[in-house]
């Protein structure tokens, strides 16, 4: 049964009306149920917009979404992150959660690398194993 949203004119109010066919619809007048008046403007309802993992991490990609990280504070860094993580719509694990909290609040990184238990990458633990995973990498 489609359903269409109006504003009344005369009454101000917002008025759902719902009609049993589209042929149904586009043989009446539209009448506010509250006052009678048929001067109704048809509203368009809020349309959600899906969008597939790679036009997600397109929005990552424009470059003014990456110029606040030239000169990044910790918050800065964070907040990308989560972004991020938001963007890719899985769950990052609760060390990810804790360390871009903490950025988030503006620790520093290096304090936060260091007080992290053993890395995932390199079985290492604190600081040593960031630098030494992030070494490996290039």
């Amino acid at each position: 049964m489609p359903a269409y949203d109006y504003v009344c004119q005369s009454c101000r109010r917002r008025v759902t009306l719902r009609y049993r066919s589209i042929a149904d619809y586009e043989a009446a007048v539209p009448t506010c149920p509250h006052c009678g008046g048929t001067a109704l403007t048809r509203r368009i309802k809020r349309v959600r917009v899906l969008k597939g993992d790679e036009a997600r991490l397109m929005g990552l990609d424009e470059d003014t979404t990456l110029d606040d990280l030239d000169d990044a504070d910790p918050a800065t860094m964070g907040r990308f992150m989560r972004r991020m993580a938001d963007q890719m719509g899985e769950d990052m694990g609760d060390e990810f959660n804790e360390v871009v909290s903490r950025l988030e609040k503006g620790e520093d990184p290096d304090q936060i690398a260091g007080s992290m238990p053993e890395d995932a990458f390199s079985g290492e633990s604190g600081a040593g194993a960031a630098s030494s995973a992030l070494d490996d990498e290039w």
